[in-house]
């Protein structure tokens, strides 16, 4: 069989990701927290965009109802295309994005916000090195090993590596680390959480050898709670090892984090649902998204024909059309949430009446058929968004879960079944603990069908020990 080079015409369909659209998906997945700072970047690079208090703008308030409103506004037809966007006589009309201007003085930071700083554990270390008698050699030493120190005071580098930095032996460095470890709060400079107990019982309990001696020799026996194997080993009365580990529980393993920094994240739903009566009421929330607008400067600009001329022209145009763009987004965006929260309220109405032991199991696929769209936009958006409703602030990827089977050969939401578990384990005897097996068959008794291995991967979910570890022994 002979080859052959042919050419040979053929029209096929295929999507093209112009850069619009890529706009619109990133938009779709991003936090309300990005979408701040992605419009707060927006601005910075595109002159035409103005942000604007509601007071303040002439024309009249964003719709609320996006269950009738378009996926664009009213200005900007679905059927027009991106080159059509500089010809629109948007010099008589006013673009603007949602949101609400915040600029009631009484919502804003007090002054003690700014001028509060909490110090930190190294603030706190260098604060008693410099109260501290010490010599010029330990001072530089302990400067390395408080820089060389995590968030829990641990010390991380080894001492040769402090002794080759500062060009000092292995024993002047020794030296000056015990020092550093004498230091509040206690067990801090640690180098493994042996140490820090040790350096905590020898400050706090200087006089109780045997504490001393089980950190030293049996913590792994504390782990798995075999205290008649540590008093059999020690030859010492039971009674002496309980008390002995209760104060070696009252010590910290973590000394640093009470120095923490960490600032809490706090939640801004995206999206209200409230009860009105016997129906259900959704109300997207615009709080802390800025309101954005056409220039009115560049407007006038355009206006003058001798200005407005040439490579001028042309700028403002492209500008103008990405700033469109944006705005258009941000309403497709929120349209989008909107649509997805009332089909959620309509799955999960149960749910909302009675609770978490009411939710019903359901996928991706139930929501993108009742709202006809694909899957993935469902996915996007759905991520890092959350919604606050009569029984909580829930990520709207929180309503969908697998489900489980019942006696009744009936479906159940996995997150049911994990908040069952939790009050199994609430209510159990801390000195016998239910074993997975034994929630197994409780499950069983309500009419929950599971097995061991899945009760072993929801009580972790949940962050809990196995029963061996969550036995108290006294």
């Amino acid at each position: 069989m002979a080859l052959e080079l042919r050419q040979s015409l053929k029209l096929t369909q295929q999507p093209i990701m112009t850069p619009q659209l890529q706009q619109a998906i990133k938009l779709l997945q991003l936090s309300r927290m990005e979408l701040t700072d992605l419009i707060r970047q927006e601005q910075e690079e595109n002159p035409v965009l103005e942000e604007v208090n509601v007071v303040n703008v002439e024309t009249e308030p964003l719709e609320t109802n996006y269950e009738t409103m378009t996926a664009a506004p009213p200005e900007v037809k679905e059927s027009q295309k991106e080159d059509e966007f500089p010809s629109m006589d948007w010099r008589k009309e006013r673009f603007s994005s949602g949101g609400r201007g915040s600029g009631d003085e009484d919502d804003r930071p007090t002054f003690e916000n700014f001028l509060t700083k909490k110090a930190t554990l190294a603030d706190h270390l260098f604060w008693q090195l410099r109260l501290n008698n010490l010599n010029e050699e330990e001072c530089l030493i302990g400067t390395l090993i408080i820089g060389n120190l995590n968030e829990d005071g641990f010390l991380q580098v080894t001492l040769e590596e402090i002794a080759l930095q500062s060009g000092f032996d292995l024993s002047t460095v020794d030296k000056a680390l015990k020092k550093i470890q004498a230091f509040d709060p206690p067990g801090v400079a640690a180098r493994d959480l042996r140490e820090c107990l040790l350096l905590q019982a020898q400050q706090l309990y200087p006089d109780k050898a045997l504490i001393k001696k089980i950190i030293q020799d049996y913590l792994g026996q504390l782990a798995k709670k075999n205290y008649q194997a540590v008093a059999r080993e020690l030859g010492v009365p039971l009674e002496e090892v309980v008390q002995a580990i209760r104060l070696i529980i009252e010590l910290d393993p973590k000394p640093g984090r009470g120095y923490n920094d960490e600032t809490i994240p706090y939640i801004i739903p995206d999206v209200y649902v409230y009860k009105i009566g016997d129906e259900y009421a959704v109300v997207l929330s615009e709080d802390g998204l800025p309101k954005l607008r056409i220039n009115p400067y560049y407007r006038d600009i355009l206006r003058e024909p001798a200005q407005s001329a040439g490579e001028a022209k042309e700028y403002i145009n492209e500008k103008i059309r990405s700033a469109l763009w944006l705005i258009k987004s941000i309403h497709q965006r929120q349209r989008t949430i909107y649509r997805v929260t009332k089909s959620i309220v309509r799955f999960q109405r149960e749910f909302l009446d009675k609770g978490v032991n009411y939710l019903k199991p359901m996928i991706l696929k139930d929501v993108a058929v009742d709202v006809d769209m694909h899957e993935s936009t469902i996915s996007r958006v759905t991520s890092n968004k959350y919604v606050h409703t009569p029984q909580g602030i829930f990520e709207l990827k929180y309503f969908f879960n697998s489900s489980i089977n019942t006696v009744r050969g009936e479906n159940i939401a996995s997150e049911s079944v994990k908040e069952k578990i939790r009050e199994i384990l609430s209510k159990e005897n801390p000195h016998k603990p239910y074993s997975d097996q034994e929630i197994v068959e409780i499950l069983k008794e309500q009419e929950i069908l599971i097995a061991r291995r899945t009760v072993t991967k929801y009580r972790e979910m949940l962050g809990v020990l196995p029963s061996t570890r969550r036995k108290q022994m006294f």
